[in-house]
């Protein structure tokens, strides 16, 4: 490689890690679930309002909104909606799995993150806790890759609600 090539690639690099791309967490993102009419178990429909229970968290896997196909309605908000008549979809904010000892780790940097979520996101167990997830995983794992896919943790970043955790 010429010297002037070399010169030109790492100035190109320094230029780029200079530019920090936002995550989505906390990103509006529109809920899904499975499909019930979809023999692959592939398909994945709009969650509707009747879906919801005010006081329970609802997790929805495979959002195409978000970057780890997570996105998470907190429980005890206000029903936030897209769309009309029969496409109306549940909204909420993406998310990822987390550790729960990270101070970082739902750090918010999408500038579309609203300012509730932004104020209040934080690693919480979302699911179950760990203990009923691996032993759900052990005793039944054809039940566990139906609810929870390839997922190993209870642990996202959510806004912190006023219910319970659920769905």
């Amino acid at each position: 490689m010429s010297a002037r090539l070399a010169l030109l690639l790492m100035g190109a690099a320094l230029l780029c890690g200079g530019c920090e791309v936002p995550a989505d967490t906390g990103k509006r993102c529109g809920l899904v679930k499975k499909d019930p009419n979809d023999p692959t178990g592939l398909g994945s429909i709009p969650v509707t309002p009747s879906d919801i229970r005010f006081n329970q968290d609802f997790i929805s896997f495979g959002a195409v909104d978000c970057e780890e196909l997570v996105c998470v309605r907190t429980a005890g908000t206000e029903l936030q909606t897209s769309g009309e008549n029969e496409a109306i979809q549940v909204m909420g904010y993406c998310s990822k799995a987390c550790n729960l000892e990270s101070t970082t780790a739902c750090a918010v940097t999408h500038p579309d993150t609203a300012e509730d979520v932004k104020a209040t996101l934080g690693c919480r167990p979302l699911l179950l806790d760990q203990v009923a997830l691996d032993t759900l995983k052990r005793t039944n794992p054809a039940e566990f890759e139906r609810l929870f896919g390839r997922n190993e943790s209870p642990n996202f970043c959510a806004s912190k609600g006023v219910g319970t955790a659920g769905s």
